[in-house]
């Protein structure tokens, strides 16, 4: 992983069930990224859900996305 690259990380299933309770969303509503994308942890598959922290100045924003075909 690259320095500059945000980080990535793989939720479990009750994760998702609570990020999808939480906005009142189903899964294909999320963002998507490919299965083949570099910044991908290691045994994704499609259907997981990647949490991607970004930081921004002093603080660290979570942005969420469906791993995809």
């Amino acid at each position: 992983m690259h320095i500059l690259q945000p980080k990535h990380t793989k939720l479990k299933a009750d994760e998702v069930k609570k990020l999808l309770e939480k906005y009142n969303i189903s899964l294909s509503q999320l963002p998507k990224i490919h299965a083949n994308d570099p910044a991908l942890p290691e045994g994704c598959v499609v259907g997981d859900v990647i949490k991607i922290e970004r930081k921004e100045g002093d603080k660290t924003e979570a942005y969420f996305r469906a791993v995809v075909a």
